[in-house]
């Protein structure tokens, strides 16, 4: 143990490790420099304002395919609705069917006619 360890000055504290490669990811500004701020101001302004068109357009285009996908989604749902109305008169139509078809038979066993199928079957 060295007896002049807590005599000896403070050594300074090590430099962080970027200021090794003369880069600081942090960089820090202790002054305003109005001359910098100036120069700067009415670029960020204009592209504060470009940034704010640009993000307008882009929501009046999604309000603009939203409805669309929402015209659409109704037009689906009426088809969807006429299908529906179509498979039950189908279904209509061919109980309907089946009963004539039945009642056919039922009059030609009556008359001793033989069955014989058609076309379609009937």
């Amino acid at each position: 143990m060295n007896p002049y360890q807590y005599y000896s000055p403070q050594l300074p504290q090590q430099e962080p490790y970027y200021s090794q490669y003369e880069y600081n990811p942090y960089p820090q500004q202790d002054y305003y420099d109005s001359y910098q701020a100036d120069r700067q101001t009415p670029a960020l302004e204009r592209r504060v304002a470009a940034l704010e068109r640009q993000n307008e357009q882009q929501t009046r285009e999604l309000t603009r395919l939203t409805n669309e996908d929402r015209r659409q989604n109704r037009e689906i749902a009426r088809m969807a609705e006429q299908v529906n109305q179509l498979s039950q008169i189908v279904e209509r139509h061919t109980r309907r069917l089946n009963r004539l078809n039945q009642r056919l038979r039922t009059v030609e066993n009556r008359l001793n006619i033989p069955f014989t199928a058609g076309e379609g079957g009937f």
